[in-house]
């Protein structure tokens, strides 16, 4: 049987895409979780929906100004993470991986995030804009949806592609979550009209994909190139493979930056603050700024390796 401390290791997917906090953290209470929840028999799309209701729970009590529905608040949103580490966890333990457990785990987290966002533009319609006498008013709204669905969501699903990306030249597909368009495409396709929650699930996560690509036109040149010269991405010459992860280590610190923890923390000390119009700023501004950087950064290493192919 294996150790506690060959269970976690054996749950991280890389050093290089690993944040400290979630390695001395977040993974070590969430696999006291998942060990729990195994020995009591609970599935790991029940932890999802958990994580649900907790992040939804965590939104409701920073619609509240006072600390102790704030403190509530980073309680419950610590949990919900912690939930969200423990059904991946739970999943691996007890080989219950689903179409389900894909869709929750994906939902899970942007109903977190939109309930927060919801709760905090109600806390806030009625404050008074700093520097002024005008409340915010419905132009709190506005701040939320730039800061939500025009920068933070597009933030998460690249630097998520970017991860996913690195691990597949470093781990194979085997280690990576890495997919395309086409392929995906491809199932929904195949798939009876009768199967439409799998439908369903195809239909979005291709387009999902198709985003991704959309915005990583140098990268998608480059596998492209790998694909003709190679035939196949497994055949990919070591010391080729060795050069894009040497470039790509250095920008997953940036990857890292733009998933959970520092939005959380972000939100945990303008929240208890008071403050959480700075939270938007933060995710506008300075997210933005690591946003366009990695995404440059990322590019002119697909052009660099592309050149080396051709």
């Amino acid at each position: 049987m294996s150790s506690f401390k060959e269970m976690l290791q054996a749950s991280f997917k890389s050093k290089d895409t690993e944040e400290w906090l979630d390695v001395h953290f977040t993974r070590p209470i969430g696999l006291v979780f998942a060990l729990m929840w195994k020995r009591l028999g609970v599935h790991p799309n029940t932890i999802t929906i958990l994580s649900i209701f907790l992040g939804i729970g965590a939104g409701c009590m920073f619609s509240f100004t006072d600390l102790t529905h704030n403190i509530a608040g980073v309680i419950l949103l610590m949990f919900a993470n912690f939930c969200d580490s423990t059904d991946g966890q739970l999943a691996r333990l007890t080989g219950q991986k689903t179409l389900l457990g894909r869709v929750l785990d994906g939902f899970s987290g942007d109903v977190w995030f939109f309930a927060i966002y919801a709760a905090l533009s109600y806390r806030m319609m009625w404050q008074i804009i700093p520097g002024t006498d005008i409340v915010w008013g419905l132009w709190i709204w506005v701040l939320a949806f730039v800061s939500g669905v025009m920068c933070h969501s597009p933030q998460s699903s690249l630097s998520d592609y970017y991860r996913q990306i690195h691990l597949f030249f470093l781990k194979g597909k085997e280690g990576s979550e890495l997919d395309n368009y086409a392929s995906q495409r491809k199932i929904y396709e195949s798939l009876p009209k009768s199967e439409w929650f799998s439908r369903l699930f195809y239909y979005n996560y291709s387009n999902y994909c198709k985003s991704q690509e959309h915005r990583s036109p140098a990268f998608q040149r480059m596998i492209k190139a790998m694909k003709d010269k190679y035939g196949d991405l497994a055949h990919v010459p070591d010391d080729l493979r060795n050069s894009f992860l040497e470039g790509s280590r250095p920008l997953m610190k940036y990857t890292n930056i733009l998933t959970f923890n520092t939005r959380a923390i972000c939100i945990y000390v303008t929240c208890l603050l008071d403050c959480p119009w700075v939270f938007m700023l933060f995710e506008i501004t300075v997210m933005n700024i690591i946003y366009i950087y990695m995404h440059k950064k990322h590019e002119s290493l697909c052009k660099k390796i592309t050149n080396k192919i051709i």
